[in-house]
């Protein structure tokens, strides 16, 4: 099946990278440990400060956060960051300098969310845990130094779609107040029938659609029904009422279509959502090859867009 080429910079960069032909419970168990870095190292020589705490779920469980705050911070933004990893995979401090850009360039209060991972947690478990980490975040704004009227929601890859899902509850139950969701090629459809889906199956990749297919049977069984739209954000019936949302996406991924969707139909229902879609970037691309040119792009342009965000809330 005929497919977008990659970036040119992406293209020589992931050339060197190891492959993983196939996800199943064997290999998951595998690559698990290799599913996130020490933070320590992204802290050094920062002006800040960190503490670990844990939260109660709906049912009982405990949930890690990690606060990273700018020394002294009062009043400032907050970004609450939930990682990526296919359902399946990684811990809060995965991805983790993506929001810590934020954090030196704007000024964020980052909040990193250790929510359960499939397949030991299933259905609504994963984002019942980002959502009760989000409102002690909201309940504990003025201790955290964080205006609760400029908290953001982000994520990448299953993040993203964990994200949505946290929004759209927020939305539904009426708090706690979100300033902006920003989606990183986010992870929306359990369905996995896109043209990007289909196109990015049956050949290796850093995130495949049969890779696609086993983080959402991990999460949801093999013949799934009734699947809560907080669970699968592209099931919602209604967008309308959500924040301001950024969502982008690489050309060549799985995600493309979907992502793309999920913003029309925002537009669709009256709401505000910016989108990119970077010609050749695959899933993840400014994550894993953050020097790329095509990488720094897409950071800045998130950037940017968070800081005119965060101006217009000053006013």
């Amino acid at each position: 099946m005929a497919r977008p080429d990659l970036d040119p910079d992406l293209r020589a960069l992931i050339a060197d990278l190891p492959m993983v032909s196939r996800l199943d419970d064997e290999t998951l168990a595998q690559i698990r440990p290799y599913a996130s870095a020490p933070v320590e190292p992204l802290l050094a020589g920062l002006a800040v400060s960190r503490r670990e705490v844990t939260v109660p779920a709906g049912d009982g469980a405990l949930v890690p956060l990690s606060v990273i705050s700018p020394v002294g911070a009062t009043a400032a933004p907050c970004v609450y960051w939930i990682h990526g990893g296919g359902m399946v995979m990684g811990d809060r401090y995965s991805q983790i300098d993506i929001p810590l850009d934020w954090l030196r360039e704007l000024g964020a209060v980052v909040v990193s969310v250790d929510y359960r991972l499939a397949p030991e947690a299933t259905g609504t478990t994963l984002v019942d845990d980002c959502y009760a980490g989000l409102s002690w975040v909201a309940a504990h704004a003025a201790e955290l130094g964080v205006d609760p009227t400029r908290v953001i929601v982000a994520g990448a890859s299953a993040g993203g779609g964990l994200a949505a899902g946290v929004t759209l509850l927020a939305r539904d139950r009426g708090n706690p107040a979100i300033a902006a969701q920003v989606l990183i090629g986010p992870m929306l459809d359990h369905r996995n029938n896109s043209v990007s889906a289909r196109q990015y199956s049956g050949a290796p990749g850093v995130w495949t659609g049969e890779m696609n297919a086993y983080g959402w049977r991990s999460l949801l069984g093999d013949n799934p029904s009734d699947v809560p739209a907080y669970v699968s954000p592209a099931l919602a019936d209604d967008l309308s009422g959500l924040p301001t949302t950024y969502i982008d996406a690489g050309s060549a991924e799985v995600f493309r279509d979907e992502d793309v969707a999920y913003a029309g139909r925002i537009w669709a229902a009256g709401g505000q959502a910016e989108l990119h879609v970077w010609a050749g970037g695959f899933h993840g691309f400014d994550a894993l090859h953050p020097q790329a040119p095509i990488s720094a792009a897409a950071r800045r342009a998130r950037t940017a867009w968070l800081a005119r965000l965060l101006a217009t809330k000053d006013q």
